[in-house]
């Protein structure tokens, strides 16, 4: 009974990973608040048990996907559902400048050593849709979403509020489709090599000065040595 008493308090005191809710969120320091969402036994002085919520977390670093230079980030809001693992050691002097550290603290499993893994859900906030066949990079709600499929190898954006590309050259290796408006600010420019470099099947309307070879074919464009019969015109000037 004794032996079980001893066993019963450590592993009472001894924290290794719950879940929690998100209460808020500091994306300068990237610690977070958590409430621990699993309530513990405690006993009360006239031998009873009764069920209480732990303390808030405050300053816990959160994970985001980290390692060669380049680092997966997401809002983080309050609600959000996470999990709180706790590490072995005081995580103190670690947490404040990296490399490998001595404990500032003999404690051990402690709520002041966790770290938030913000992702798993519960069934009240699973989200629906997820795709069993490729990855991606999505909302919650499954509008809005970058595929990639190993299976067609081929990457689909679905983006209802728009695109936006910022750099000074994107370069495609191979045919480009567009099934809608084209639209440009900066001019276009092309060559080829051989053969057609563009071809237009329908209406093409231009607004200001066209110009072929050097030479204006547009509504500004002259013809000298004009006369009746089956005789040939100047060239266009």
């Amino acid at each position: 009974m004794v032996l079980k008493a001893v066993a019963d308090s450590v592993s009472t005191d001894l924290r290794v990973a719950c879940p929690g809710i998100i209460q808020s969120f500091d994306a300068d320091a990237v610690t977070a608040t958590i409430q621990p969402s699993i309530k513990v036994p405690v006993r009360q002085a006239d031998g009873s048990v009764v069920s209480v919520a732990l303390p808030l977390l405050v300053d816990v670093p959160v994970y985001f996907p980290r390692g060669g230079g380049v680092t997966l980030t997401f809002p983080i809001t309050e609600g959000d559902e996470c999990l709180v693992i706790f590490a072995d050691r005081c995580i103190d002097y670690w947490w404040q400048n990296g490399g490998v550290q001595e404990p500032v603290d003999p404690r051990q499993h402690h709520l002041a050593d966790s770290f938030a893994l913000v992702g798993p859900q519960s069934q009240a906030k699973k989200i629906s849709g997820i795709s069993t066949s490729a990855a991606q990079f999505r909302s919650d709600d499954g509008s809005t979403y970058l595929e990639i499929d190993p299976t067609s190898k081929k990457m689909k954006i679905v983006a209802p509020g728009g695109l936006e590309v910022i750099t000074p050259l994107a370069d495609f290796s191979e045919a480009v489709t567009i099934k809608g408006l084209l639209s440009w600010m900066g001019g276009m420019v092309g060559s080829i090599a051989e053969g057609t470099a563009a071809k237009i099947t329908g209406m093409v309307e231009f607004v200001g000065r066209v110009l072929a070879n050097g030479k204006r074919i547009d509504d500004t464009h002259k013809h000298g040595g004009v006369q009746h019969g089956s005789d040939s015109t100047d060239e266009v000037s």
